[in-house]
């Protein structure tokens, strides 16, 4: 008998689209994270059977990893999270995807390519919007000019919202800077430089230089080795972004940070189901090798509700054994037309 997805952090805005995706597509899930209550209320919904357990309790998790064929992680901020769920995994040699989309992660799990191969499982952080039209685009750019030495990767949104958690996620970044790939290496930048205008297709944008994920994956997923991501910005972001440069060191202290969590879990846990079916996502990428470039768009269905179908997408394709021991990016491990496989998406080479 097949064992159970285990969705780590089911109860969170995002955990609940996934289990609910799971639903949706009949798989057996295990529905786990740290809050009980939060949990019997979630199964009572779904039917799904759960086990409360504390990530930090080391035990307790290697006990719930043994009941389930893998992870699909979604309790972040995933900088506090990630490396002792990977652990845990490898140690159990049960498979791990998470949802997260934060740099120092994605570089954490490359370096346990190694052990993932040694024990046959898949290590694939990124398995959301973050990152996987991204990574798939940087992949498709890279197949039309396999030459390519430089990067750039964009997106923005029509509508749409932010989770608690992502906003969270946000807060602990503040304050840091940006960051991109230059001759393979990952450097700081300013977070108030490089801002510029990109045409996404339906509407240009003034768009802000932030340290997404892909400048991480699409080194592993291309071989490119100088990479920027951009994301498209209002006048009131780029105004609070010129400001955070004399605001760092503040934004960096610990009280604030705790502050602005707190704000947030004042508000709702993210866009509705009918703010989420009206919003679309555009993605903009360029390759060029120093004679030519190549540009391609790519539109999909909104970032919360592709998080869902994609991590869900791939961990049916990892239960069913169709996957690769080591860390793996999306497009690495399923190719440059994984999102292809997204009802919504569509992709343009210009």
């Amino acid at each position: 008998m097949a064992l159970p997805i285990i969705i780590y952090g089911s109860y969170g805005y995002t955990g609940q689209l996934i289990a609910d995706e799971c639903k949706a597509n009949g798989l057996d899930v295990l529905l786990s994270g740290r809050n009980a209550e939060a949990l019997k209320k979630q199964s009572s919904s779904t039917g799904f059977p759960f086990e409360a357990v504390d990530i930090e309790n080391k035990t307790a998790l290697l006990l719930l990893l043994e009941k389930g064929s893998m992870v699909v992680h979604a309790a972040g901020p995933f900088q506090f999270t990630a490396k002792a769920m990977a652990e845990a995994c490898l140690q159990t040699k049960k498979h791990y995807t998470d949802i997260t989309g934060e740099i120092g992660v994605f570089e954490m799990m490359a370096k346990l390519n190694d052990q993932a191969k040694a024990v046959g499982i898949t290590i694939m952080p990124g398995t959301g919007f973050d990152v996987v039209p991204s990574d798939c685009l940087a992949a498709h750019l890279k197949n039309r000019l396999p030459s390519a030495t430089h990067l750039q990767l964009a997106f923005a949104s029509n509508k749409g919202g932010l989770s608690r958690g992502t906003s969270k996620t946000m807060v602990e970044g503040m304050g840091l800077g940006g960051a991109i790939r230059k001759n393979g290496k990952i450097i700081p930048v300013p977070l108030h430089e490089g801002i510029k205008e990109i045409d996404y297709g339906p509407f240009k944008l003034p768009s802000i230089r932030i340290p997404w994920g892909d400048v991480s994956t699409s080194f592993y997923s291309t071989g490119i080795g100088n990479i920027e991501v951009f994301r498209g910005a209002d006048k009131g972001l780029i105004k609070q972004v010129n400001m955070s440069q004399y605001l760092n060191w503040l934004l960096r202290m610990r009280f604030v940070k705790n502050y602005l969590i707190n704000q947030i879990d004042k508000k709702p846990a993210g866009p509705n189901e009918e703010r989420r079916s009206k919003a679309k996502m555009f993605l903009w990428g360029k390759v060029w090798d120093g004679t030519q470039e190549k540009i391609s768009l790519l539109e999909t269905i909104e970032g919360y509700t592709l998080t869902a179908k994609t991590s869900v997408l791939i961990a049916q394709k990892i239960i069913s054994g169709d996957f690769r021991p080591g860390f793996q990016t999306p497009s690495s491990a399923y190719g440059a037309d994984l999102i292809m496989k997204v009802g919504g998406s569509n992709r343009q080479d210009l």
